[in-house]
């Protein structure tokens, strides 16, 4: 009976694809445990060495894929060599989940409590990733206007100066619903936390190591989300700090996790208590040329050598938002591709527990790796 359960959840799931959407009417900020049970040495112990390797090995990645993103310098926050460099690593990371889905081969048991809820992140992921392209494409009209700027300088460029700040002062629509996206992401995690509460779920070796790397990617995910977030509003209001329980603080990537967000975050509310639009270099770089610029067409006057680092400069901005754009195309569809691969995974153990056999799953997209 729980099998056929199992089985027709994961069915109606896969036709509907149903997002759970709460109203929060407070901003959380503390990542709570979610897997008390599953953060022990104790549990550690008590796995096969196959899957303490592929645990071991996938952790190890995650840390060393954070650690990577800790800027050296000031002026590496935020970047969009640093943005671009972000999405690259969550993209990477979303691709080794597909892996290790497949190689863990979950009881479906397993998840009979938390799937709905595991694929709502991925279709929150994703919806973030849609949102931020969006972003993407409305600084890209700024470009454009300015590209446009320089071609006029001797006419009225003055007005497309003034057209092209009044364009990146207005806010995009969609930014206004960032903030109940990542607070859906926040609760996702506090569900888990009150089901391990209960205690009396007993999960198999495969089923913890996957809800625990699942952990950590989200914990990863969802700060990246929230620079990202500040970076293209302009407010702190959704930047995370997220705490790490003390019974989970031995995890490998917990040490490089806490050092990225603690060398970041300051800088970025410093950052806003100036009176700029933005906290992105690269960005806050040309509104000061382009400032200089107006003034200068003003007072009738039009040097060169103001003009030409501010016109090679917003051309190298528009090539790395495409970039930015690019990466985060590629997270979108990496985050549909792990989806796929554990729906996959339920669909193949349903069918062999219950000894029948399933119609092939029909893919959401094809996924096209990355050259």
């Amino acid at each position: 009976m729980l099998l056929v359960c199992s089985l027709f959840q994961i069915t109606n799931f896969v036709s509907s694809f149903c997002v759970f959407s709460v109203d929060m009417s407070q901003q959380r900020t503390r990542s709570r445990n979610p897997f008390k049970i599953l953060f022990t040495k104790k549990n550690n112990a008590r796995l096969s060495p196959k899957l303490l390797s592929l645990l071991n090995n996938f952790e190890t990645n995650l840390t060393v894929s954070i650690r990577e993103l800790v800027p050296k310098d000031k002026n590496d926050i935020v970047s969009v060599s640093w943005m671009i460099q972000a999405m690259q690593s969550l993209c990477e990371t979303h691709k080794s989940i597909r892996t290790l889905v497949k190689d863990l081969e979950v009881p479906v048991s397993d998840l009979e409590e938390n799937f709905i809820y595991i694929f709502s992140d991925f279709s929150l992921k994703r919806e973030l990733c849609n949102a931020f392209t969006s972003e993407i494409y409305h600084l890209e009209h700024g470009n454009l206007l300015l590209k446009f700027a320089f071609s006029k300088l001797e006419t009225n460029s003055g007005n497309i100066l003034q057209r092209w700040n009044q364009h990146m002062v207005s806010k995009n629509p969609s930014i206004e619903n960032w903030g109940a996206v990542l607070s859906r992401l926040v609760e996702s995690m506090d569900h888990h936390h009150h089901i391990s509460k209960k205690g009396k779920k007993k999960y198999s070796a495969e089923g913890k190591v996957l809800l625990r790397v699942l952990y950590g990617v989200k914990v990863k995910t969802l700060y990246i989300f929230s620079v990202f977030d500040a970076s293209f509003s302009g407010s702190s209001k959704n930047l995370f700090y997220l705490t790490i329980p003390k019974e989970m603080e031995e995890l490998p990537w917990v040490q490089a996790f806490m050092e990225l967000q603690n060398t970041i975050n300051p800088e970025i509310k410093n950052t806003f208590l100036s009176d700029g639009f933005t906290v992105i270099k690269d960005l806050e770089a040309v509104e000061t040329g382009v400032k200089k610029l107006y003034t200068a067409v003003q007072e009738g006057s039009v040097p060169i050598l103001l003009v030409e680092p501010l016109e090679k400069s917003v051309i190298e901005l528009s090539e790395r938002f495409e970039l930015v754009s690019k990466e985060t195309r590629c997270l979108s569809k990496m985050v549909i591709s792990a989806r796929d691969a554990l729906l996959e995974s339920l669909w193949t153990k349903c069918a062999e527990e219950l000894g029948v056999t399933l119609p092939t799953m029909v893919k959401s997209v094809n996924i096209e790796e990355k050259s």
